[in-house]
Parts: structure tokens; sequence; C-alpha cells
């Protein structure tokens, strides 16, 4: 298995196996990848879902496999999106990483509203 020593590499080597697929808007925003994002997402939650009502909030082995790979999928859509408008991960990293340290510094991690 290839191991990714930055995100824009991922970036790249996951673009090859992304295809166009017309919803008749913009292809540089695209409404495929955006609700397969909303779908992954939702299948995530609805596995940790399971692990609270199954399992007593245990988290196995196996569902932390299955937990990695819907986040992989989360990821994967997520990718798609930002090289379609032109962004690159590491930016996306960079500006979060930069907005919640700052956050944090400021005590104001905990709250509402994105330009707290």
């Amino acid at each position: 298995m290839k191991e990714y020593e930055s995100a824009n590499h991922y970036q790249r080597d996951s673009r090859i196996t992304w295809r166009h697929i017309d919803t008749g808007v913009s292809p540089e925003i695209d409404v495929y990848c955006v609700l397969g994002l909303l779908n992954e997402a939702g299948e995530l939650a609805g596995k940790i879902k399971k692990i609270f009502r199954d399992k007593n909030a245990f988290v196995g082995e196996d569902d932390r496999e299955e937990i990695k790979l819907e986040m992989g999928d989360i990821v994967w859509y997520l990718t798609q999106i930002a090289t379609g408008l032109g962004i690159d991960l590491s930016e996306i990293l960079q500006a979060n990483i930069g907005k919640i340290t700052d956050r944090q510094r400021r005590g104001v991690i905990g709250g509402n509203g994105d330009k707290r």
C-alpha cells in the first residue's frame, strides 16, 4: 500500500479514480461529489450510532477498520470537491489549523459561528 508524504500527493493520485458525472451544474462545483460526501458522512454516523446501540460504545478492531474505510471515502469525496475548485488539500489543512489554533489562543474554541 502506498504511503503519502503529503495531502497534495494523495490529491493528485486520487484524481485518477474520479470521473465527471454531469449534473447540469457548473463543473467547478461537483454536485455529485458533494452528495457523495454527505452520503459517506451519514454512513460513518450510522456505524458509530450502531456501536453505541449494539456494543455499549465499545469500539473493536473490526469497527476501527470499518470507520477507517468510511473516513477514507469522506476524504476522497472532499478531495474531489477541492480539486474541482482548484484548492490544494494542503491549503485547506493549513487554513483549518490556523483557524482552530487562533480560536484556542483567544479562548473561543467552544461556541457558535465561523467568525468567532
